[in-house]
């Protein structure tokens, strides 16, 4: 009963998808494990649930926070991550977004031998139902259809956001109608990870539908402490759950899929990372590999935040009271409304100069007012946009408190620490403010919040450095290449052990072009793909 073919430690987006890929074999065994609990919330298959969960930590979220950051005036950044079945999957945006091709090529460039833009299309597509269907370049599909992972537009688009399309169109921004189709650049509506007006995460599309299967189990409230390494192989792993530790052992692998700080984590609380850094918390080195921790790096991201009279978007107010209530039995009974916005409804691609070839820049504009991730409320209603530097050049960190496995990490994104990123962002912000001043907005603009008018670019570099932070999508701290600091080679397997893999967004070498929930699912179909080979 305590030993698995596959031990799968992590049942987020990769994880689930995993579970769900290597399972479909009826002559393997495979055990999910998830330290948070099932899927089974409201507040998860509810969309708009997500203002609920992400501002606090909880039984579903993880809620970490940052070491002081000095590129932030010495601020603690915030860190949201699902701690469920689905993981970030169930608290997130549901924004489905693959990135820029040249992501994957220069992951190549990276020491990343077939995950080029050719090598990882199978996958997106093979992971995607897109509703509204195919979309051509050059006669190539580059859409999926018939995947597990539902892929829509909204339901019931907040009308707000067409303020936001009107001024791009106002300023000369480009548009397009598929992000991920043919044109990546330009101003659109974004697609959403939903079905029918519910949040469709990894865990709705490649678990729930195979918990029947008799060689999938899946323990939640399972909080993995350590990989059991013997010979240099990895053996199995060690969790605390239902009040006591127990061992589950890998016949064949272990593979984690605990994210961008997960994973690292675990490497680390077994032995395996950097042997001075382990030394300092008493920690004996089962396999030196100074890379694990390292490369952590992230979108930092700005808001411009309006307050307004238009009471079509989200806020505190009699008359916002009265529209939830509202709501509320139209979802029950439709899945239509106010209830099925995802919020970042509508957003673009943008070059910070002409001369650069790949959009640098991303935007997502929220039809409510967004403060300090929603922990700071605020009476009324309004809009707000979001703009973030998508390829960052600063690099940080990811190391233990301690040697107990329930401390939370030390988490050092470096945001902003590279000047170069902060010429991105003001270029970024300085956009965003003139979107946010277009006429468009006239009729709906109310007081502007904490920014003003008219600042200069001294005024600027301080409002970011006391404001600014994560929009949610950290990766790198197991980077997959073959220098001396990657941790996986091109197979996802940790150099120098056996049996022993990540398949999460820590392996990707650097972030691709916008949000890192479908990028980390096609890593996942793709590792599936590999092990499965592997075996045969």
């Amino acid at each position: 009963m305590n030993s698995f073919d596959y031990v799968i430690v992590g049942g987020g987006s990769a994880g689930c998808t995993l579970a769900g890929r290597l399972s479909e074999d009826p002559d393997v065994t495979v055990c999910l494990l998830e330290a948070g609990p099932k899927d089974d919330s409201f507040l998860i298959n509810v969309p708009a649930g997500s203002a609920a969960l992400m501002p606090k930590p909880g039984k579903l979220n993880w809620g970490f926070e940052t070491v002081p950051q000095k590129g932030l005036n010495g601020r603690c950044g915030y860190q949201p991550r699902g701690k469920t079945l689905g993981g970030s999957s169930s608290i997130n945006a549901m924004i489905y977004i693959r990135g820029h091709k040249s992501d994957y090529d220069n992951w190549v460039a990276m020491g990343a031998k077939g995950w080029g833009w050719d090598d990882v299309l199978p996958y997106f597509k093979k992971s995607e139902n897109r509703e509204a269907g195919a979309t051509k370049l050059r006669g190539q599909n580059l859409r999926g259809k018939g995947g597990p992972l539902n892929v829509a537009n909204l339901q019931s688009p907040n009308p707000t956001a067409e303020y936001y399309l009107d001024a791009c169109d106002q300023i000369q921004l480009p548009k397009t109608k598929d992000f991920n189709g043919s044109q990546f650049e330009g101003t659109g509506r974004y697609e959403v990870t939903q079905k029918e007006g519910q949040r469709f995460s990894a865990a709705k599309a490649y678990l729930t539908p195979n918990l029947d299967r008799p060689n999938l189990t899946v323990i939640t409230d399972a909080t993995t402490t350590k990989v059991n390494v013997k010979d240099g192989r990895a053996i199995g792993v060690q969790c605390h759950t239902g009040g006591k530790d127990q061992t589950i052992n890998a016949i064949r692998e272990v593979i984690l899929c605990g994210g961008a700080f997960g994973s690292p984590q675990t490497l680390l609380l077994s032995g395996i990372g950097d042997k001075d850094e382990l030394a300092k918390h008493g920690i004996a080195c089962v396999h030196h590999l100074p890379g694990v921790g390292e490369n952590l790096h992230d979108h930092i991201d700005y808001i411009i935040s309006y307050k307004s009279k238009n009471t079509d978007t989200l806020g505190y107010s009699l008359v916002g009271i009265y529209k939830a209530i509202k709501a509320v039995f139209e979802y029950r009974k439709n899945k239509t409304g106010i209830f099925t916005s995802n919020f970042a409804e509508v957003g673009g691609f943008y070059k910070s100069s002409p001369d650069i070839e790949v959009p640098d820049l991303q935007t997502h504009f929220v039809v409510g007012v967004v403060d300090d991730h929603a922990r700071k409320s605020h009476w009324g209603h309004g809009y707000s946009c979001h703009v973030c530097v998508l390829r960052p050049t600063s690099r940080g960190s990811l190391k233990l408190a301690s040697a107990d496995p329930f401390a939370a990490p030390l988490i050092d994104p470096a945001f902003l620490e590279n000047e170069a990123d902060m010429e991105v962002l003001l270029k970024g912000v300085k956009l965003a403010d003139q979107i946010m001043k277009a006429p468009a907005f006239d009729p709906i603009k109310g007081k502007r919040l904490y920014s003003q008018d008219n600042m200069s670019d001294d005024e600027w570099r301080e409002e970011i450095r006391n404001r600014a932070d994560t929009v949610y999508h950290p990766v790198g701290t197991c980077k997959m290449g073959v220098d001396k600091m990657a941790v996986v080679d091109p197979e996802l397997k940790v150099h120098g052990l056996k049996g022993l893999r990540v398949v999460d967004a820590s392996i990707m070498p650097q972030l691709n072009s916008g949000n890192t929930n479908a990028p980390t699912i096609m890593i996942a179909e793709k590792a599936a793909d590999m092990i499965k080979s592997a075996r045969k």
